[in-house]
């Protein structure tokens, strides 16, 4: 029983000692766009990501082409979470209508739900990052016809550095919200 008690104890002084990673936030990027859509209000359902991409380490492809990870610094807040608000500020601004995200945060219902769902959204060895997959806007009928949309996005990195990552996916997001914003002013 002493012999668990100091393993246990060790085992915490340690884990206390290790210092808390780094963490590191995409930026706010504004989008030029302005539209008019056809509905008031749009739920955007919590974007669905590939593991890689759903892990707070910030996922890297190596040279030999597998997918490695930074251990020292993790992204500021859950992928998901933060890729699910990041497209619903930037469809609210573009559009100009109440977007929000699962749960629905408004009494009436939405007009349209969006559901989000990533393939690959990675920055590649080659310099680029991508972020592709599928988007699907479903509608009542009256206001909007339910649809299917992929998507493929590519934005040149200048380098591999944490920063020029974070930013290429802010605004690989950015290009993925102008789209769907077109896609709801049809």
């Amino acid at each position: 029983m002493l012999k668990k008690m100091t393993i246990v104890a060790i085992t915490a002084l340690v884990a206390g000692c290790t210092p808390p990673a780094d963490r590191l936030a995409m930026p706010a990027l504004q989008s030029q766009l302005q539209l008019q859509p056809r509905v008031n209000s749009a739920l955007l359902r919590t974007v669905s990501l590939p593991t890689y991409a759903a892990v707070d380490e910030i996922a890297v492809e190596t040279p030999a082409g597998l997918i490695g990870a930074n251990q020292n610094v993790f992204w500021a807040d859950d992928p998901q979470r933060a890729v699910t608000l990041v497209l619903t500020r930037n469809l609210s601004d573009i559009l100009n209508i109440d977007v929000g995200p699962e749960p629905w945060p408004f009494v009436e219902l939405a007009d349209v739900a969006v559901d989000v769902r990533v393939a690959q959204m990675l920055a590649g060895a080659d310099g680029t990052f991508r972020l592709a997959g599928q988007y699907y806007v479903g509608g009542d009928r009256i206001a909007y016809r339910n649809s299917t949309h992929r998507f493929a996005i590519a934005v040149p990195m200048p380098d591999l550095s944490l920063g020029s990552i974070a930013e290429a996916q802010a605004r690989a997001l950015l290009g993925l919200s102008e789209q769907i914003a077109r896609t709801l002013a049809r």
